[in-house]
């Protein structure tokens, strides 16, 4: 019973020390950085994909899939942004199985939370100085973002950590856009508090310190779908919805309305492959209009090289071994015919 201290783990600031970015690569993320704020403050009409992996499992296999993203981004640069998800926490509804590259950096392995720091660091470092792309993780632990604050460009916050204070508070003092989810209910007002929060200035205990934030202009709404009480899926990507939740928004007074939807989730019941499906009729309904055109900017989508799941031992390269992703090809043709509808 109770809690073992295993061992004093280095703070953000020495690892960063030990992994440092390039000044190369720190350019890159500056202009990323400017350039996504243009797309979420409406300067810019592109439209961004967040894309990539439910989890980010093996470096190597994560690693050549942004590396296809990168030739694809090159082709249609000028309609999509394409922000590769590189998820490193898994959120576990009981607290059981793998919990990510953090705590697993082989998931087969015992857990090793300092190699998993070191795992992910390496790995980000690699992918951005490889491709220059910005890259997307959820915070899934506050106290743990500032590992990575020099190399993320997006933060998701879960549907099961919506509602936490220490996460909305975290997210006031960054500067990068943040994504409030809604929560597995599908009440959408906890996420619209959320935002308000991460919009807000604060003063709270972080790390030992007393912090003080000025409010993250750039947090903003992602719909993923709710579970009601029989445990059935109810979608939250439709027209009326998107209306539905832009009048909310309107009433709130928020800086730079946006939002994203994943396609992926409670949305599509994680029926994996109805994500090309989903995202198709996204494209379609926020052309019918001009305020949901401005108002939605992105999709969500869950992919890696192979399509579909396996156990954690299956050892099939490119495999989501969580949640079903879509596969490579389908992958590429989906974000060609997004562009097409932008």
């Amino acid at each position: 019973m109770g809690s073992t201290f295993f061992r004093k783990l280095p703070t953000p600031m020495e690892i960063k020390t030990m992994y440092p970015v390039p000044e190369k690569v720190e350019n890159k993320k500056k202009e990323n950085d400017a350039e996504i704020r243009k797309l979420f403050t409406g300067e810019s009409d592109k439209f961004a994909v967040i894309v990539g992996p439910c989890s980010a499992d093996n470096p190597e296999a994560v690693e050549d899939y942004v590396g296809r993203l990168a030739k694809v981004q090159e082709k249609i640069k000028d309609k999509l942004l394409i922000i590769p998800r590189v998820y490193t926490n898994k959120p576990r509804t009981t607290g059981k199985g793998y919990k990510g590259m953090l705590h697993q950096p082989d998931p087969e392995k015992k857990a090793d939370l300092l190699q998993g720091l070191i795992t992910i660091r390496q790995t980000f470092l690699k992918i951005m100085e490889d491709t220059g792309f910005p890259l997307a993780d959820e915070m899934l632990y506050p106290e743990n973002a500032r590992y990575f604050s020099d190399c993320l460009s997006y933060i998701a916050i879960g549907a099961r950590s919506v509602e936490d204070q220490q996460h909305r508070l975290t997210a006031s003092g960054m500067d990068i856009p943040v994504g409030m989810k809604n929560p597995t209910s599908g009440d959408l007002s906890i996420m619209l508090n959320s935002i308000e929060a991460a919009q807000s200035s604060h003063s709270f205990l972080y790390r030992g310190w007393d912090v003080q934030t000025d409010g993250n202009d750039l947090a903003h709404a992602i719909l993923r779908g709710a579970v009601n009480q029989y445990g059935s899926c109810i979608p939250n990507y439709h027209y009326e919805d998107m209306v539905n939740l832009y009048d909310m928004y309107m009433k709130k007074g928020f800086a730079n309305p946006a939002l994203i939807i994943d396609c992926n989730h409670s949305n599509s019941n994680k029926q994996y492959m109805e994500q090309i499906r989903i995202a198709k009729e996204i494209m379609h309904n926020r052309k019918h209009s001009d305020d949901l055109r401005g108002f939605v900017k992105g999709l969500m989508i869950e992919s890696y090289i192979v399509g579909g799941n396996q156990p954690v031992d299956g050892h099939c390269y490119g495999k989501s071994i969580t949640d079903p992703c879509l596969g490579w090809e389908d992958t590429e043709a989906l974000l060609y015919t997004i562009a097409e509808q932008v």
